[in-house]
C-alpha cells in the first residue's frame, strides 16, 4: 500500500499512522453512508431480488470518505439497460432513458411522491461498461461489461474507483483509491498511457480533479498527459467545454489551470492561455502577462458574492474573463525605443480572440458575447484615473455595460496587481469614487435604463414620417444629447429634435 502523507491535509485527517489515516477515513465514510438514504437501501434491494448486482460507485463515493454525501447517487449494474429500466419504473415517481446508448437509465422520487419518499431522490444507474476511442472517432465505443472489478477499472482515477455495494454496503477498493485519497493523489486504477488512450478527456479531468479537490496529479500521470497531450484533440469540442467550465467554477481553479499549461493540454484546447508567457526583459518593465492572469483570476474569485449578492460566486462569465482578458497582448506586443514594451488595442484585439475561442469551444453565444465584451471594457477604467470623468463619460461606462456592471466592477479592481502600493492605493480609491459617482447618477437619472426623452412613437408623430432609417437615426440623436447632458425633458428634446431635423433635412 502507498506511503500515506503524514500530514494528511488533502482529506482533513491529520495523523502520523497510515493504519490510523485509513481508519479515520473508513469512520467518517461509514458516519456519512449510515445516512444514506433507505430509498436507496430498497434500489439494491430490488436488484438483488432481481437476480443483479448494484453497487453505488465514483463520486458519491469519494464524497463519503471526504465527509459529505452527495445529492445525486451513480450506481452500476450487471444488468441491461431494459432489465434496469423496468426495476426503475416499479422504484421511481418518474424515469427516463436518455443515456441508454451509454447504458444509462435515470430515475427520481420525488418528497411526497406515490412511491412515499420523504426527500428528493436522483439516480443515475449505468450497466458494467468498458469504454475505449477509436483513433479516428470523437465519441467513445461503449462496450458492456461483466464485473464491478471490470468497470471499476475504466474508470478516470483511483479515488473514483471505489464502489459500495448495494443493499449490504460492502465497501469494494481493488485498485487502492482510499490510500491515494488519504495521500490527496490522482493515479489511474491501469497503466496512465492505456488510460488516457482509451479516454483522452481524463487527462483534463485530471486537471480538473487537481483544482476541486486540491490533490496533487501522480508523476506517472503527470508525464503520460505532457506526452499524449495532442491526443486531446480526437474529444469534442462540448465534452472538453464541459471540462474546463467544471474546472474553472472549482475551488482552486489556478491550480488546474497550472497543470493544464504544464502538461501541453492548454496549447490544444486554449493555446491563447501559455501564449501569454511572455519574455520577461532584464529590466523587468512589464508582467509576466501568464502570472498577472491567474492573479486576476484569484482576485476576482476573491470578489465574488454569496447568493443573494451582485455576482454571487462561482461565476463562470467572470472567471473567463478574469483569465482571458489580457489574451490580445502577445499579438499587439510592440517594443518600443528606449527599452519600452506597448500592447497598443489589445483589449479591441483580444475581444475578437475570446469570442474566436470560446465559439470554438461550443460556449453559449450569450457567455461568449458577455466574455467578450468584458474583455473589451477592461481597461476603459484607467481614463477616469488620469483625468475627471463628465458625468457624460460615466454614463457611458454604465451604459456600454449595461448588465455586466458588476462584473466590470470586479474585473477592474482585480486587473490591479501592481506591487506599488501607493498606485495600487490610487487606482482603488479612484474606482471607489468612480462607483460613489454612479450610484449618485443611478438615484437621479436611473442609469440601468437610459433612454432619450422621446421614443420612436413620438419622434415619428413630431416629424410627420414613418417608419424607416431617419427614425433611428434621431433616436440616436437623442440618446448622444441624453448622455451628454442627463434629463432634457420632453420640450427641450422636441426643440432639439426639430433642429436636428431642419439641419438634416437642409442638407
Amino acid at each position: 500500500m502507498p506511503s500515506l502523507d503524514p500530514t494528511g491535509a488533502a482529506t482533513g485527517v491529520s495523523t502520523t499512522d497510515p493504519s490510523a489515516a485509513l481508519a479515520a477515513l473508513r469512520r467518517r465514510a461509514l458516519g456519512v453512508l449510515a445516512g444514506l438514504s433507505g430509498d436507496a437501501i430498497e434500489l439494491g434491494e430490488l436488484f438483488r431480488a432481481a437476480g443483479h448486482e448494484l453497487a453505488l460507485v465514483g463520486g458519491p463515493v469519494r464524497d463519503a470518505f471526504l465527509g459529505r454525501l452527495s445529492a445525486d447517487l451513480d450506481f452500476t449494474t450487471s444488468a441491461t439497460p431494459d432489465e434496469t429500466e423496468a426495476i426503475l419504473a416499479r422504484w421511481g415517481d418518474a424515469h427516463w432513458d436518455i443515456g441508454r446508448e451509454f447504458g444509462t437509465i435515470g430515475a427520481r422520487r420525488m418528497p411526497g411522491g406515490r412511491r412515499g419518499s420523504t426527500r428528493d431522490v436522483l439516480v443515475e444507474v449505468t450497466t458494467y461498461r468498458t469504454d475505449a476511442y477509436d483513433p479516428s472517432s470523437r465519441k467513445p465505443e461503449v462496450v458492456f461489461g461483466d464485473s464491478l472489478e471490470g468497470d471499476l477499472s475504466r474508470r478516470d482515477f483511483t479515488v473514483n474507483a471505489m464502489a459500495v455495494r448495494l443493499p449490504d454496503l460492502t465497501f469494494v477498493d481493488p485498485f487502492d483509491g482510499l490510500a491515494d485519497l488519504a495521500r490527496g493523489v490522482l493515479r489511474t486504477p491501469v497503466d496512465p498511457r492505456q488510460s488516457f488512450d482509451d479516454d483522452p478527456l481524463r487527462m483534463m479531468r485530471a486537471a480538473r480533479f487537481a483544482a476541486q479537490l486540491g490533490f496533487e496529479v501522480d508523476p506517472a500521470a503527470r508525464t503520460a498527459a505532457t506526452d499524449m497531450a495532442e491526443r486531446i484533440a480526437i474529444v469534442s469540442a462540448e465534452r472538453v467545454r464541459d471540462e474546463l467550465s467544471k474546472l474553472l467554477v472549482s475551488a482552486q481553479p489556478r491550480v488546474g489551470l497550472e497543470v493544464l499549461v504544464e502538461t501541453g493540454l492548454a496549447d490544444h484546447v486554449l493555446p491563447e492561455l501559455p501564449a501569454l508567457r511572455l519574455e520577461i526583459d532584464e529590466h523587468h518593465r512589464h508582467k509576466d502577462v501568464y502570472e498577472h492572469s491567474l492573479t486576476v483570476l484569484d482576485k476576482a474569485i476573491a470578489l465574488e458574492t454569496g447568493p443573494d449578492g451582485a455576482v454571487p460566486g462561482p461565476d463562470l462569465v467572470l472567471r473567463l474573463a478574469a483569465l482571458l482578458h489580457d489574451i490580445g497582448k502577445p499579438r499587439t506586443r510592440r517594443f518600443e525605443q528606449g527599452g519600452g514594451v506597448s500592447f497598443h488595442h489589445h483589449e479591441v484585439v483580444g475581444a475578437k480572440m475570446v469570442a474566436k475561442r470560446l465559439k470554438e469551444l461550443r460556449f453559449d453565444k450569450a457567455t461568449v458575447q458577455a466574455v467578450a465584451r468584458l474583455t473589451e471594457l477592461h481597461l476603459r477604467f484607467h481614463g477616469y484615473g488620469e483625468g475627471g470623468w463628465t458625468d457624460s463619460a460615466v454614463r457611458r461606462y454604465v451604459t456600454d455595460a449595461g448588465p455586466l456592471l458588476e462584473r466590470l466592477h470586479r474585473l477592474t479592481r482585480s486587473d490591479c496587481t501592481t506591487r506599488n502600493q501607493r498606485k495600487a492605493a490610487r487606482l482603488s480609491a479612484a474606482y471607489d469614487d468612480l462607483e460613489q459617482r454612479i450610484a449618485t447618477l443611478r438615484e437621479q437619472e436611473e442609469l440601468a435604463s437610459i433612454r432619450p426623452d422621446l421614443d420612436g412613437t413620438q419622434i415619428m408623430e413630431i416629424l410627420g414620417i414613418g417608419p424607416g432609417r431617419d427614425v433611428g437615426a434621431a433616436y440616436q440623436h437623442l440618446l448622444e444629447l441624453r448622455m451628454d447632458r442627463g434629463p432634457l425633458g420632453e420640450d427641450a428634446a422636441r426643440a432639439e429634435l426639430l433642429a436636428w431635423w431642419e439641419a438634416r433635412t437642409a442638407g
